[in-house]
């Protein structure tokens, strides 16, 4: 079966592209939006609205295989590819990218997929959002045509020992809105909560910690005195952005203090950290991530530290994991590009016994999110971020409902 016809249309994000750089710097909120100027390449303000590219691919029976280029809310910050903006880049793919896939056979995902992760126009690399998306239209067409699930596509291609999909525990995250988002996370039981959004040490963190400590301390009341049944035990994961870093002057010995306090402070559920650090290199962050993981595993701290800036592409994420730089790293899916190297990064971390987040952005849309999760299940991940949006229930839902039907589907073939 070949490709006879490709169309891109410009789509929208569940979410906003965000200038981390200038909010670390203590923009400050207006409503919905930021007051400041922007700092980092690209932006025109500090939040401007996500914008994606939609494919479709039409197949010589006449179905449709679809994806959607889509890049992190903090594009253009640590080490990533730059703002993506569909004005700017859909003449770009009808130039370079629909030449190449029309009239393309249909062969397997794993081909398909490293054909075009290694094309380059002008000695350059495809944006990340670019092969992102293509290669979701790609093994929605394999999986069309071989008339499978894509998280089969995956599992028959990569990890053919796993015999039955399984649901993972799925993350969700707040945005801003930490506390009535997080009633929500309660009533609907989700496995990993809350993520929170502390990206800012004067606002969110506290200058000595103290905002986190008491917000984690709200966190654990609300879930003991909410939950309906006394066995929703979730685990708590918070995004830091690198301000413990920030705030305790990289000092290791304060910041192992204060991670036991904040273990103390989420008894009886494990806590987890995202992005203690972020040095502003990819080097730099490994080490410190490697050491603090280190130091809290002799001490017996039972804190999880999650990796995050800086371990964006496959050859990062193999890095980190190689080091032990984190007891998790997040598989920040749009920044690996090709949907084939999420599934590897997934079983690489598996072979170092890292535990692997499929994670994402909340800048996605509806049509990644639903490849991913079908890649998180396929590949065997230990956890799956609810994606798109902050709102909760919209990104929930769409992971969760996805992973369940895929899996419904598997069981009646097995």
């Amino acid at each position: 079966m070949k490709i006879k016809n490709i169309l891109f249309t410009k789509s929208y994000t569940g979410f906003y592209f965000d200038d981390q750089k200038a909010i670390k710097k203590d923009a400050i909120h207006d409503g919905f939006l930021y007051v400041g100027d922007p700092l980092t390449e690209g932006f025109e303000k500090i939040r401007v609205p996500g914008e994606a590219i939609s494919i479709q691919l039409i197949l010589e029976d006449g179905s449709i295989a679809q994806g959607d280029c889509a890049a992190v809310q903090y594009s253009g910050a640590g080490g990533r590819d730059p703002l993506f903006l569909a004005d700017r880049y859909i003449p770009f793919m009808e130039e370079h990218i629909k030449p190449l896939l029309l009239n393309k056979e249909i062969t397997t995902f794993k081909e398909l997929a490293s054909i075009f992760d290694d094309v380059r126009v002008d000695g350059k690399r495809l944006h990340t959002a670019i092969r992102y998306g293509v290669s979701q239209a790609l093994l929605s067409a394999v999986a069309t045509k071989e008339k499978l699930t894509m998280a089969e596509v995956i599992r028959n291609e990569y990890n053919p020992k796993l015999t039955e999909l399984k649901s993972i525990p799925i993350f969700a995250q707040t945005g801003d809105d930490r506390y009535t988002n997080v009633d929500k996370m309660i009533l609907k039981e989700v496995d990993s909560l809350p993520h929170a959004l502390i990206n800012n040490v004067k606002e969110k963190l506290g200058y000595h910690g103290e905002k986190l400590i008491a917000y984690i301390e709200w966190l654990k009341n609300r879930i003991l005195t909410q939950r309906i049944n006394d066995s929703y035990n979730p685990i708590l994961h918070v995004d830091v952005y690198g301000t413990i870093g920030i705030a305790f002057n990289d000092d290791m010995n304060q910041i192992v203090s204060y991670c036991r306090d904040l273990e103390e402070a989420a008894s009886p559920f494990k806590l987890r950290l995202e992005g203690p650090f972020d040095q502003g290199n990819r080097e730099d962050t490994m080490l410190m991530l490697q050491k603090l993981s280190a130091e809290l595993d002799d001490r017996g701290i039972h804190v999880e530290i999650v990796a995050d800036e800086w371990c964006n592409n496959l050859d990062d994420i193999k890095y980190f994991a190689d080091h032990k730089a984190g007891h998790i790293l997040q598989i920040k899916t749009p920044d690996l590009g090709g949907l084939h190297h999420i599934a590897e990064a997934i079983l690489y971390c598996q072979e170092k016994g890292i535990g692997a987040y499929c994670g994402g952005t909340c800048n996605e849309t509806n049509l990644s999110a639903v490849a991913t999760t079908h890649v998180a299940i396929g590949a065997g991940a230990d956890v799956c971020l609810a994606k798109p949006g902050m709102d909760v229930d919209s990104g929930y839902m769409i992971v969760k409902n996805e992973m369940e039907r895929a899996i419904a589907v598997s069981k009646i073939k097995r």
